[in-house]
């Protein structure tokens, strides 16, 4: 046996093994045919080689390339925000906080005062506000020696979870009539 007998040998066992198998997915498609971007770039009119040399053809600043792709950080705002935040959490800076809204209770009932307060509140914590005003009076008109509003502004303050600290301002801001409030976010 020479070794070409062996060669044709080997490619007889080799054919034998060669089966299709069951399974294994083949492409049909041409090894030349256009893709789907030829395709669309022939239905408008020019090839898909043109518009692959008009991109190879473009410049790009370096520059803008790098900003596109890794943005840019304003480290100005950053700290400013950080700035802000930390007031916003300083207890002594919320209290010298001018008030952002302000609601006058002179003249109404209880009842009347406490549908109001809850609607006041609700605004207020929708528009993410800071520090609200509640006008109160000192209670010199209520019928009979106790104050009404005062002390029902105070419960009120005290069950609803979206109220924090608060307390009365100086005299010429309304003293004992009125009372401050901090949100709470």
């Amino acid at each position: 046996m020479d070794f070409g007998d062996i060669l044709n040998e080997w490619d007889n066992s080799q054919k034998k093994t060669k089966q299709p198998q069951k399974g294994i997915q083949k492409s049909h498609k041409k090894a030349n045919a256009p893709t789907k971007e030829e395709k669309e770039a022939m239905k408008q009119g020019y090839s898909y080689e043109y518009q692959m040399e008009l991109d190879n053809k473009r410049h790009a600043n370096p520059m803008d390339v790098w900003l596109n792709r890794y943005g840019t950080i304003d480290k100005d705002k950053i700290a400013d925000e950080v700035n802000e935040n930390r007031k916003l959490h300083d207890i002594n800076y919320l209290k010298q906080l001018k008030a952002q809204a302000v609601v006058d209770l002179h003249g109404l009932t209880r009842t009347e005062a406490w549908e109001r307060l809850q609607g006041f509140v609700n605004e207020c914590s929708k528009r993410k506000l800071k520090k609200i005003m509640i006008i109160h009076g000192k209670g010199q008109h209520s019928h009979g020696s106790d104050p009404v509003l005062g002390p029902m502004v105070k419960l009120f303050i005290e069950q609803d979870s979206r109220l924090g600290t608060s307390g009365h301002p100086d005299r010429n801001n309304g003293g004992n009539g009125a009372t401050w409030v901090l949100l709470k976010q």
